[in-house]
């Protein structure tokens, strides 16, 4: 009695874990009856044709829409929390981010955080952001930005800024006073309430900058199908969709177990039942269009990746293979009424289809898939 070939159903995940979700694998089936083809009686409830053309490996990765830069923003001085930014506020520069004692910290632009009082005769880089944004606000006229010394006139330039916000016009800029910060802020959270004793060092704000990213965690084994600079799509809640590139991909790091988007784990099965923590690398993406992102903070995202591209290949839907009796695959090709099995090579794997080749094998060729 002749033994039938199989339709690959319950051993596609198997083909699918070879292939990582999106490489090149290469089946070497064993020949059963000395050929390449076999004949078969009876006709599949459904076909679909042979194509030839360009297949992605892209993958399809959850994410999570968020902001870039998140940071603890830490009280300047001691005293009592008068006033502080509400949560999803965005801070400008010169805007106030929480008061003390009724003092107001402004934003400020720079790189190097505020650690000393700046005044007449200091000398550094953050003596030179502090009159960029002199400047900026327009009270630093005649300053040097690239003039890393605190001068008379940048003493003159501060008191014009303490006298627009009716402030002690001292000349100098403290702690008290100012963070810097690369560019605007937005309110995440608030890590102290009105009222609240507030001492350096203390977390007052969650801040982020202002600019919609996207972030999502990859095994460190698929690592590779994400480069820096590549072109995604990024699918939004309710159904629209939006473009970006890979800005960063991270070093791996243990995944945290459970299960959850970036940031959760899903660790595997392992010894003593608390499982194997795989490797993850996180992704950050940057969108083309940031400002017309509208979805809240933490919205889930599906992202899809490019991946590698295979130019000009015969593919069939993943589907219609079949897992044959002598090891390998194929797929049952119909013509003239009648159906035949054909051995085939797998390729990528890609968008619900398979890279395949063999000798029999043409474009245009309808092959069987069982109806799901």
């Amino acid at each position: 009695m002749r033994t039938r070939a199989k339709w690959l159903l319950g051993s596609l995940a198997a083909v699918l874990a070879v292939s990582g979700g999106g490489y090149v694998v290469t089946a070497q089936p064993q020949r059963g009856d000395g050929g390449q083809e076999r004949r078969t009686g009876g006709l599949p409830p459904a076909t679909a044709p042979v194509q030839r053309g360009d297949l992605s490996s892209g993958l399809q990765i959850e994410g999570t829409l968020g902001y870039a830069q998140e940071r603890k923003l830490n009280a300047g001085g001691a005293g009592v929390l008068t006033w502080v930014a509400g949560e999803g506020s965005a801070v400008e520069r010169d805007g106030k981010l929480y008061e003390v004692n009724g003092r107001p910290v402004r934003l400020l632009y720079g790189a190097t955080p505020m650690y000393r009082q700046l005044k007449a005769g200091d000398k550094g880089e953050d003596v030179k952001q502090l009159k960029r944004n002199l400047l900026a606000l327009g009270y630093g006229t005649g300053l040097d930005p690239e003039d890393p010394l605190f001068t008379a006139g940048t003493t003159t330039a501060v008191k014009r800024w303490q006298k627009a916000h009716k402030a002690a016009e001292t000349g100098e800029v403290g702690k008290e006073d100012v963070a810097f910060a690369s560019g605007p802020q937005r309110v995440r959270g608030k890590d102290a309430a009105v009222g609240d004793e507030a001492a350096p060092g203390k977390p007052v704000l969650t801040v982020t900058g202002t600019e919609r990213i996207v972030r999502f965690q990859l095994d460190a084994a698929k690592a590779s199908a994400a480069k820096a600079g590549e072109p995604v799509t990024v699918r939004l809640p309710g159904g629209g969709s939006a473009t970006g590139r890979i800005d960063s991909v991270g070093a791996p790091a243990p995944d945290g177990g459970g299960s959850g988007g970036p940031g959760a784990g899903g660790g595997g099965a392992g010894s003593g039942g608390g499982g194997d923590k795989k490797a993850k690398v996180e992704v950050v993406v940057t969108l083309d269009k940031p400002a017309e992102i509208t979805a809240p903070d933490q919205s889930p995202v599906t992202v899809a990746l490019t991946g590698e591209t295979r130019k000009g290949v015969l593919s069939v839907p993943v589907n219609a293979l079949l897992a044959l009796a002598g090891g390998g695959f194929g797929v049952q090709v119909v013509e003239d009424g009648r159906a035949r099995e054909v051995r085939v090579e797998l390729g990528m794997f890609g968008n619900g289809r398979v890279e395949v080749t063999g000798d029999a094998l043409k474009e245009g060729m309808q092959v069987g898939i069982p109806k799901l």
